[in-house]
């Protein structure tokens, strides 16, 4: 089949075509057409744990041994090198690899192969932007697949976050989740996966938004799988030390659907996935940890390499408990628990009675599950980043520094069937079996393992635990929906309110009473319509049905031009990522905003202003650095996912991708200029002839504007559009702005 590349589209595009599945989705939202927790196909692996999400497959007649030489290999692609898991559906791989690497178009693809041949069918494009994540670490994040609707789902080193047509790679939708709610994307590069869940899809990571969540958390969004609507929205506590990529797992605890995940904040959280409420959690670690738990009749087993929470002294534990419990899990109420255990990678896997957590270190601890005693240790190499797989009695290993092992389970331990070992390769992912074949990926390229001619064989997958049947009809939880919103001056939500049991089984829309808490207008039916006005403003709609209260937000954005002067002390409300890490501040008797440096992880960061889908302006704002101990701040503007920055170092650089500015793009030139003086800077972009062209200046405040650019740079693998914003890096110095504008160019 023919290569179809992909590139990103606007948010037009994106919401025509909401528009068209609208009524859809509608009917998806009643939850009333529910497919299993897992994968109904027993040949697709829609999850990078499995149809199970557990690390098991039901396939037969899979090799216990191969060779990169030959044997037993079907076939390798080296083009299709990735840290990445692959995922498996309809007769086709999906994964994330790099675009185009080394080489100044590098960015980010989403592909699908054909699983019998390696073939490429089809790949979406898209640019790095606004990130620190190296490009070594694209691919941290997995394609999740949707069997229902035949749509995948990526989140990007970049924070982009897309449907994509499983058979055509066609964008159905998008959102910027660094421009749109503030998710961060760090040097770690810690991608967290999205999962499916009936009608919906979820995402999370921590998140720096505005109003009550401009603290940073980490936090959990569910939208609508067909339209990219939010449907609900969840915390965990602020000011986490870390981002994770704990993986969510569904399943069941006493018939309760639960969704249970690793936080950045230390603990262990099971939510509803209708709702997100919290059904239980249990602190384990003093920092984020980015173990994906594993859930077997109810019971839970996860592990960290962090400080305990109970006992900062030990470092990383093992541990097992009972998951139908509700609230606080304390301590003394873990099955069991093995201090010095650092297991902050690989996912557990359980088979036969026995146990399998992997250190971070490569030993494989094989453990009762029953008493938490280790059995058996076994050292597989010095790292491990991938979990096991289990398959046709064996188990897969495949550990980071090239030694791929298979094993055969056994009372004592393991059984050593073979070992490869791939010099040139490093292994960031985890194998899968799908179709009598085994896949690994390495950063040298995408392996094929099986059989000559093996007849695909598979027991059958067994039942998720089920759901208890609805009986409780007592609305306990309403939702109002969307939960979170970007709109225009004139713009129309019309809202609706989903009900739930205790629960979080879904028991239909409810006629609740509505309420409006800003501008614009409301009807009783919660039908709302913005202000044809100029302001940049922040709505609440609250809705209450029998006592029970949600909240929904919207910010509404007009067209350019903007202005702010911060002359009502305040950081603006409809700005993302900007307060807690801004405050209002006096200078010489002017109002104005402060970068303030007393934020240990918020001293570096980024802001935006309105919609994403903005090209072809100038942004412009006034700038003034302090100076401590001969130290400055480096500050700038964001323009189209791109980055002026007027730097410490007596330098101005353009630049899109910070870790790759040796390659991807980035132009840079001396700049002298001093603390305690006031700057000018402008900033503009123009799309023009496929490339994008920036110009920026910097001029002191109060003299006659250079007629000249300062720096120009084209960039001819473009980022075409992206919100107005701010940079800066206060951990030397603080710095403060005023006067910002942003108009399109003239």
């Amino acid at each position: 089949m023919k290569t179809k590349p992909m590139k990103s589209v606007g948010g037009n595009a994106c919401r025509l075509l909401a528009i068209c599945q609208v009524i859809i989705s509608v009917v998806a939202t009643t939850f009333l057409v529910a497919p299993s927790l897992v994968a109904n196909d027993v040949a697709d692996w829609v999850h990078w744990r499995g149809p199970e999400l557990n690390g098991i497959s039901r396939e037969k007649n899979l090799p216990a041994d191969w060779s990169p030489k030959g044997e037993n290999l079907v076939w390798m692609k080296p083009e299709f090198a990735t840290r990445c898991t692959p995922i498996a559906m309809n007769g086709r791989l999906y994964f994330v690899t790099r675009s185009h690497p080394e080489t100044n178009k590098e960015g980010e693809r989403t592909v699908c192969v054909d699983a019998a041949t390696g073939e490429l069918i089809w790949e979406s494009v898209h640019n790095v932007f606004l990130s620190d994540g190296p490009a070594e670490r694209v691919g941290w994040s997995a394609v999740i697949g949707d069997p229902a609707t035949g749509n995948v789902y990526v989140l990007g080193l970049g924070c982009l976050f897309q449907c994509l047509n499983g058979e055509t790679g066609e964008i159905i939708w998008e959102r910027s989740m660094s421009e749109e709610y503030g998710l961060l994307s760090t040097y770690g590069g810690r991608t967290n996966f999205p999962v499916v869940f009936e009608n919906l899809v979820i995402v999370s990571g921590v998140m720096t938004q505005y109003g009550a969540n401009a603290v940073p958390a980490h936090r959990f969004v569910a939208f609508d799988k067909l339209t990219g609507e939010a449907i609900w929205f969840t915390s965990t506590r602020v000011r986490p030390e870390d981002t994770t990529y704990s993986t969510p797992i569904f399943t069941t605890f006493n018939g309760q659907a639960a969704m249970v995940v690793g936080s950045s904040d230390g603990a262990l959280y099971a939510f509803q996935p209708r709702t997100g409420k919290i059904i239980w959690w249990y602190d384990a670690s003093a920092r984020g940890f980015n173990t994906t738990p594993l859930v077997v009749d109810g019971m839970v087993y996860c592990g960290h390499a962090e400080k305990n929470r109970a006992d900062t002294n030990i470092l990383g534990a093992a541990f097992a408990l009972d998951g139908r419990k509700l609230g606080q899990i304390q301590e003394e109420e873990l099955l069991w628990k093995i201090n010095y255990k650092t297991i902050n990678r690989s996912a557990p896997l359980l088979v036969d009675g026995r146990l399998y957590m992997v250190e971070d270190g490569a030993t494989i601890l094989t453990i009762d599950p029953a008493t938490g005693k280790i059995l058996h240790e076994k050292k597989v190499g010095r790292t491990m980043f991938g979990s096991l797989l289990y398959a046709d009695g064996k188990i897969y290993c495949a550990e980071a520094n090239g030694n791929v092992w298979i094993f055969r389970p056994t009372d004592q331990g393991l059984e050593q069937l073979s070992r490869v070992r791939l010099p040139q390769d490093e292994i960031f992912s985890s194998p899968i079996a799908y179709r009598g074949r085994i896949y690994l990926t390495t950063t040298e390229g995408l392996y094929c393992i099986g059989l000559p001619d093996a007849e695909v064989q598979s027991d059958p997958v067994p039942q998720a635990p089920p759901e208890a049947p609805l009986t409780d009809r007592t609305v306990a939880h309403i939702q109002i929906v969307p939960v979170e919103g970007l709109l225009n001056p004139g713009d129309k939500v019309d809202y609706r309110v989903l009900s739930f049991n205790e629960v979080g089984q879904f028991l239909g829309n409810v006629e609740a009473k509505f309420e409006l808490q800003g501008v614009g207008s409301l009807s009783a039916a919660g039908n709302y319509v913005a202000p044809n006005d100029n302001a940049h403003s922040v709505v609440m709609v609250s809705a209450t049905f029998n006592g029970i209260s949600s909240q929904a937000r919207a910010r509404i954005v007009p067209p350019l031009p903007w202005k702010f002067d911060f002359n009502d002390g305040q950081v603006p409300g409809t700005w993302i990522g900007a307060a807690y890490r801004h405050q209002p501040a006096e200078l010489d008797g002017e109002k104005m905003l402060v970068k303030v440096s007393t934020i240990p992880k918020g001293t570096r960061s980024q802001s935006w202003m309105g919609h994403a889908n903005l090209h072809d302006y100038t942004i412009q704002a006034d700038f003034y650095a302090t100076e401590q101990q001969g130290m400055r701040a480096d500050m700038g503007l964001i323009n189209q996912r791109y980055t002026l920055d007027l730097m410490a170092s007596n330098q101005l650089q353009i630049r899109s991708w910070t870790p790759r500015l040796e390659l991807r793009f980035a132009k840079t030139i001396p700049f002298d200029w001093q603390a305690n003086v006031w700057y000018t800077m402008k900033f503009q972009s123009e799309n023009k002839d496929g490339s994008a062209i920036l110009r920026g200046k910097v001029w002191k405040r109060g003299e006659p504007e250079p007629g000249d650019w300062a720096i120009e740079a084209a960039d001819a693998t473009p980022n075409v559009i992206g919100s107005p914003g701010l940079f800066g890096n206060s951990s030397r110095a603080e710095y403060y702005i005023d006067n910002v504008q942003v108009f399109a160019n003239q």
